[in-house]
């Protein structure tokens, strides 16, 4: 069976091409739609960078519900059936405040996760390069 594609290009979120200039991308990017990482600690460093940055920092985005539904909106997902995955997968409600990145590190571990299993399928589950890119994307 052939492996996920975000997983083939070290990208768990399937991080859409853009104009961002992302760290650790490859050279080559051969896929004409997601952004392709050399290692997946930087494919997680980007996912934390939109998620804890950018969602919560920048838009003010604190619950699964806010935040899957910017990630996957209606229009080209069953954003209701991602947020319900999301939720029971790490067992919190999809309108509870998440906490700051910075004090609540692990609830964001654990949505980002969650958020790979969906996107990915359990092979996503590479937890030290998880963490790797969490403390990237929070390092800076």
């Amino acid at each position: 069976m052939m492996e996920a594609r975000g997983i083939r290009n070290n990208n768990p979120l399937n991080i859409r091409k853009s104009g961002d200039k992302w760290q650790g991308l490859r050279t080559l990017q051969e896929d004409r739609e997601f952004f392709q990482f050399a290692e997946m600690k930087w494919g997680w460093r980007a996912a934390f960078v939109i998620l804890c940055r950018t969602y919560y920092k920048k838009y003010g985005l604190k619950t699964i519900s806010d935040i899957i539904y910017r990630w996957a909106p209606p229009k080209e997902n069953n954003t209701a059936a991602y947020i319900r995955r999301v939720s029971d997968y790490i067992s919190i409600g999809p309108d509870r405040d998440l906490g700051d990145p910075q004090t609540h590190p692990t609830q964001w571990m654990m949505l980002g996760i969650a958020m790979a299993v969906v996107e990915c399928g359990t092979a996503s589950q590479d937890y030290l390069s998880m963490l790797k890119g969490f403390s990237l994307a929070m390092g800076e």
